[in-house]
């Protein structure tokens, strides 16, 4: 394969096409990028911090030619706007706190020793970044790495391509070095050879269990930093006391914005037994006035899934906890093509038997169960193989923290979902994955400690 082409979803025309790099050719970037990183970590931070917030606000003013991008790419309606607000915020949070995130620690500095900790830059960063929020998920790491005095190599995934080289552009016309910020066009085995050859000090990979596993293998004896945010199939818990109409409101759009294709989308809810019953029918009928469509025309709220073979994974899910007894409660959709363009769909009378209620689904599907106890909810939450968020309903905050130190996550939320607040770690657990993004400890996973004992004379 000499090329990566980016399969429309929309139509499945072949949207773009880009030239593979060979493993010399990106050896060659990269060592270009390990060089230029000297001169750019010697830049005093505010100017870093600058240069990187120029970036931003460069790769907002592409927006309008990014909404449409992003349908074509991946579907997401053009009616959301693209990604530019989350984008610019959790930029601007990591720039506002780096000056306190990396300065030194002074352990003492009196008449016989100074001693203090340095963060120093890993020197350089690779970020492999997934399409499902393209421009969020890579920023997550490009903008601290960058501020932090690292180079940069981002490999986008082959569903985005036209995300990585946006980028690229925008902070090099911002005053980033092109050699310091390198976005390839590299495949998987590639990939890992430059990896395995020891060329990063630090890895971000947000993906699949099987593409962790895949790093890791790489990167075995090489002792570089990883940083892996893998699978999830995050629960929500609506207790008796919750609001109602605000839990159902934002939960089932949790499980259904971005046709479910979130990272910490709610996959499976359970709901207080004395509520259920309601819970179910406004979800049905939130879910059954939604327009599935081309993403282009304004009236779509709910896009096409980035590619067949995910949404023939949801159908087979659905398909299979429906032989075993669930119940469908929305019928298929008129522009259900039984390709990219899937129905969504909420399922009861499901079990954690079936498929749908353990394996990520990744897609507009979601199954609800009834629940007795918060004893009982806390089993159900921490039945599963992955960790990265929980939602907790309730109008009680003690409860909801009882209930939140008891499940096995990466972050808690009550009365919210589907949001990553970049003053927070963004991190998770079992096969979630391991390492922490963003908030002060990103700084902390972007760089390495260094101490100095200094004893006067």
């Amino acid at each position: 394969m000499n090329s990566i082409k980016c399969v429309s979803p929309i139509d499945g025309s072949i949207y773009a096409e880009r030239t593979l790099q060979s493993l010399n050719q990106a050896t060659d970037n990269i060592n270009k990028a390990t060089s230029a990183q000297v001169a750019w970590a010697a830049l005093p931070l505010e100017e870093r911090i600058a240069v990187v917030q120029a970036g931003v606000a460069a790769v907002g003013a592409m927006n309008n030619e990014i909404v449409p991008e992003l349908a074509w790419q991946m579907g997401r309606p053009v009616r959301y706007g693209g990604e530019f607000g989350g984008f610019e915020e959790r930029a601007s949070h990591m720039a506002n706190i780096a000056k306190s995130a990396l300065a030194p620690i002074e352990v003492s500095n009196d008449k016989q020793f100074k001693r203090y900790i340095q963060r120093v830059p890993h020197g350089l960063v690779l970020v492999i970044a997934p399409w499902n929020y393209p421009y969020m998920t890579a920023v997550n790491t490009v903008a601290p790495a960058l501020i932090a005095g690292n180079a940069v190599v981002l490999k986008h995934a082959s569903q985005t391509p036209l995300v990585g080289e946006r980028m690229a552009k925008a902070f090099h016309s911002a005053g980033v070095p092109e050699d310091v910020f390198v976005n390839l066009f590299i495949d998987h085995d590639t990939t890992a050879s430059l990896i395995a050859a020891n060329h990063f000090g630090f890895v971000n990979f947000t993906g699949s269990v099987k593409g962790g596993k895949a790093i890791e293998a790489a990167a075995s004896g090489t002792f570089t930093s990883l940083g892996l945010e893998l699978g999830g199939k995050d629960p929500g818990y609506v207790m008796e006391d919750a609001d109602l109409d605000a839990a159902v409101d934002t939960l089932i759009d949790g499980a259904m914005f971005n046709s479910g294709q979130c990272c910490c989308g709610i996959e499976r809810i359970y709901v207080a037994q004395q509520l259920f019953d309601t819970f179910v029918e406004r979800a049905v009928e939130i879910v059954s006035n939604y327009t599935l469509g081309n993403p282009l025309d304004e009236a779509t709220t709910l896009g096409p899934m980035a590619n067949v073979r995910f949404a023939n994974l949801v159908r087979s899910q659905i398909a299979d906890a429906v032989d075993q007894g669930a119940m469908p409660h929305i019928t298929t959709f008129p522009t259900d093509d039984g390709g990219t363009y899937l129905s969504p769909q909420i399922l009861t009378n499901v079990s954690h038997d079936m498929r749908i209620m353990r394996e990520e689904s990744f897609g507009p599907v979601v199954g609800i169960m009834p629940v007795e106890s918060d004893e009982q909810a806390v089993a159900l939450m921490n039945d599963s193989e992955f960790g990265l968020t929980a939602s907790l309903w309730t109008q009680d905050i003690d409860r909801a923290i009882s209930i939140g130190e008891r499940i096995t996550t990466g972050t808690v939320f009550m009365n919210r979902c589907d949001y990553l607040d970049p003053a927070l770690c963004w991190t998770g657990c079992k096969n979630t994955g391991r390492g922490g993004a963003l908030s002060e400890i990103g700084y902390h996973n972007l760089t390495r400690p260094k101490s100095f004992h200094l004893k006067r004379a």
